[in-house]
């Protein structure tokens, strides 16, 4: 298994930017945007590979896994108004 397929990868249309909008949460702050939601997907891959790579290079740990840990479903529950 890749080190990469070890971090969550979110892309979700952003309606305030107007463009898809890709995140890697733990890894990446900020990531990468567009208007063709595959390629936002494959340049946030390539991204964190970059990531990772620079991590190993640099010889620091990586930061803690998040894929496998339900973050979109918790994502999804913070973004999601609370009913009274």
């Amino acid at each position: 298994m890749k080190d990469s397929a070890r971090y969550a990868k979110i892309v979700a249309w952003s309606e305030n930017d107007q463009c898809y909008v890709g995140s890697a949460p733990g890894l990446v702050y900020g990531g990468c945007h567009g208007d063709d939601e595959l390629q936002v997907f494959a340049e946030l891959c390539n991204i964190v590979d970059e990531v990772i790579h620079l991590y190993q290079v640099d010889g620091k740990p990586l930061p803690p896994a998040t894929s496998g840990c339900d973050i979109a479903n918790r994502v999804e529950a913070l973004a999601s108004p609370v009913e009274p």
